[in-house]
């Protein structure tokens, strides 16, 4: 029964995919701009009668919903078309750069969990304390920072300064690494490549932090103010009635019912890490999807965006799925 309900979340999100290609292709076209005239920049000697036949063979020359009827189409076919700049598949690039961005995400969801789950727990614990104050205070340092304001000062602290961390790029330009997966983490292991691993989780930490401190924060804050009021029920009380320890009261009793808003934030918090990545990404040279979709903004390269959209969407839809699944597991009560 459990499979059938996923199933039919699965086909749920066909028409939200839809929608997002529509706006997309939609938008696209209300951003003022000439995909031809700026494939062509300055250069000397084009002719209009050129750039004319240029359009109609992007089918730039026909009318809008024509357009959007020949990009569902292909869809339906598997086709995302070309890059107009990169003279590319579109699903070749997208292939190439999403290992990148996903290894980025799954990087910072790692580290502000590992922040924000212990703070949350010992905040709750020790409430009012000075560990409590001072947890929830870098909490709320952590939702304040923008991201390309914290990247940059770890960069001067840990790179420019201390010179301990690299500053750019996903692993050293010296070292071979044999692409299996696309993520440097994953195949370094796989190769057994031990400096192509641990030059790989060098140039991680950095984008990682900055990328994951507004998630600790608030994953900090939402599980300390379950986390408190759920130490007060009645079965925790009666928990420690019978004896248990606090540590045994805390996490076999207190803490699966207080991660369910928890899961919320972070299955919310996953469209942040992909689509607050672009900035990140920029900042430290990181070669992901991000970086790939701010030139194509700029280029108005159509297709590119409009696949890379739907990737971000489609991403941001099973995330969502499997916070949803996790749910069940946590509290058998809720149905999908």
């Amino acid at each position: 029964m459990k499979a059938v309900k996923v199933l039919e979340r699965v086909l749920m999100t066909i028409p939200v995919m839809l929608g997002v290609v529509i706006m997309v292709f939609m938008f696209m076209r209300l951003i003022p701009g000439d995909p031809v005239d700026i494939m062509m920049g300055d250069m000397v000697g084009i002719s209009e009668v050129e750039m004319e036949s240029m359009r109609r063979d992007l089918n730039l020359d026909k009318p809008v919903l024509v357009q959007l009827w020949l990009f569902l189409t292909d869809i339906l076919r598997g086709d995302l078309g070309d890059s107009y700049v990169k003279k590319l598949p579109v699903s070749t690039l997208i292939f190439e750069h999403v290992p990148a961005t996903v290894e980025l995400a799954l990087g910072a969801l790692l580290s502000g969990l590992a922040l924000a789950v212990p703070i949350g727990i010992i905040s709750a614990v020790k409430q009012h304390s000075l560990i409590d104050r001072v947890g929830m205070a870098g909490a709320f340092l952590g939702i304040s920072m923008p991201a390309f304001w914290l990247g940059l000062v770890l960069m001067l602290v840990f790179s420019v300064r201390l010179g301990v961390l690299p500053v750019q790029g996903r692993i050293d330009q010296t070292i071979e690494l044999t692409k299996v997966t696309g993520f440097y983490v994953l195949d370094s292991i796989l190769t057994g490549n031990g400096a192509a691993l641990v030059s790989a989780l060098r140039h991680l930490i950095l984008p990682s932090i900055t990328l994951g401190a507004t998630l600790a924060a608030i994953v900090a804050r939402v599980l300390r103010s379950s986390l408190v009021e759920i130490l007060r029920a009645d079965y925790i009380t009666l928990a420690r009635a019978k004896g248990q320890i606090e540590f045994l009261v805390v996490m076999k009793h207190a803490l699966r019912n207080a991660l369910i808003p928890s899961v919320t934030v972070i299955g919310l918090q996953v469209g942040s890490l992909l689509g607050g990545n672009m900035i990140v990404e920029k900042i430290f040279s990181w070669p992901g999807l991000g970086r790939l979709v701010v030139s194509a903004i700029f280029n108005r390269d159509f297709p590119l965006v409009q696949a890379s959209v739907m990737t971000y969407a489609l991403i941001f839809v099973m995330a969502n799925l499997i916070v949803d699944i996790l749910y069940t597991y946590l509290n058998p009560k809720i149905t999908l």
